[in-house]
């Protein structure tokens, strides 16, 4: 299972995709739906979780595309 991807907004404007851990953005874009998309398929390829955050750095969305526990726990 690889790092967790956050799309976050970048400092000096746009929205970046991070792993989880990094102190650099994995990748850079102008708008958010680009960045979820790059962000979406690296968490794919890693079976790792995505958290898409709000501009005031909030959790909106989170999803998971690791191995869960089928079925749920709950």
């Amino acid at each position: 299972m690889g790092k967790n991807q956050h799309v976050t907004p970048h400092p000096d404007g746009g929205w970046q995709v991070k792993g989880a851990g990094n102190s650099k953005a994995t990748y850079r874009t102008e708008t958010q739906a680009e960045a979820i998309a790059v962000a979406r398929e690296i968490a794919r390829n890693q079976e790792a979780e995505l958290f898409i955050h709000r501009p005031n750095g909030q959790i909106r969305e989170r999803n998971s595309f690791g191995n869960d526990p089928y079925p749920p726990k709950g």
